[in-house]
């Protein structure tokens, strides 16, 4: 028999006696696929149930792991297909520009792996981490070795906290939910820090003229000098040496 549940595990309880591996693995599923449903908390639910018998540790595992991964791979072909067509019909009413796009395509093409594989311990980014990789065509190569290891690595930690916790569940489960929204908010501050950095990078930047160049450059980006003073010469001297002859 499990133990005495908190709130949010105790109201899905009656879904996961009732069916079991198939509500984990439809509530994970969705949770990792943009929607956002409590799909991390079904899972240490059933942790839970794991430790007290009720559910076996390695199949539960096993629904989890598939689940996340199948999730998030639906999530990125969406982003992959339309999400990009979407961005550019709709993204000017959210301030999505072209711009602001390529530089997420740069950052996904230089950060795309860490961030999808350890996407999953923050809500928000573990429902839309894989449209955002398929939305900047971050390539299936790189994207599906680190939603496997995220799947794996997520549900191995949640799993863990709510088959080992046992009776202290509540107090366990109610600490990892404080310390994720911590990493949340260390996340948004790394984020907004970035932003200042870029905008002030671009604020210091020197104007371009219409070709690119920045003012007073040639072509190849070397400095012009200005030789109107020897050419003025050079005339003077010729003028004045035919004035001789």
């Amino acid at each position: 028999m499990s133990p005495p549940l908190p709130g949010p595990l105790a109201h899905l309880a009656p879904l996961l006696d009732h069916y079991g591996y198939l509500a984990v693995g439809v509530l994970v599923f969705l949770d990792n696929c943009v929607v956002p449903v409590p799909g991390q908390t079904i899972l240490v639910l059933a942790a839970v149930y794991a430790g007290a018998g009720q559910l076996s540790l390695p199949a539960l595992l096993l629904v989890a792991v598939l689940a996340a991964v199948a999730g998030d791979t639906l999530a990125y072909v969406l982003g992959r297909t339309g999400g990009l067509a979407a961005v550019h019909r709709w993204g000017r009413y959210v301030r999505l520009t072209p711009e602001r796009m390529a530089r997420a395509e740069s950052f996904f093409r230089r950060r795309g792996a860490l961030v999808v594989t350890g996407a999953r311990f923050v809500d928000g980014l573990r429902q839309t981490n894989g449209l955002i990789a398929g939305t900047t065509e971050m390539p299936w190569r790189r994207f599906l070795p680190a939603n496997v290891l995220g799947a794996a690595l997520w549900a191995g930690v949640w799993t863990a906290v709510g088959y080992f916790a046992g009776s202290n569940i509540d107090t366990l489960y109610r600490e990892a939910v404080r310390y994720q929204v911590l990493l949340f908010a260390v996340l948004a501050a790394l984020a907004l820090l970035l932003l200042v950095r870029t905008w002030l990078r671009r604020r210091h930047r020197p104007p371009r003229d219409a070709a690119g160049r920045i003012p007073h450059q040639s072509g190849d980006g070397a400095p012009t000098e200005n030789h109107s003073d020897d050419s003025d010469n050079d005339n003077n001297g010729n003028g004045r040496g035919s004035g001789r002859s």
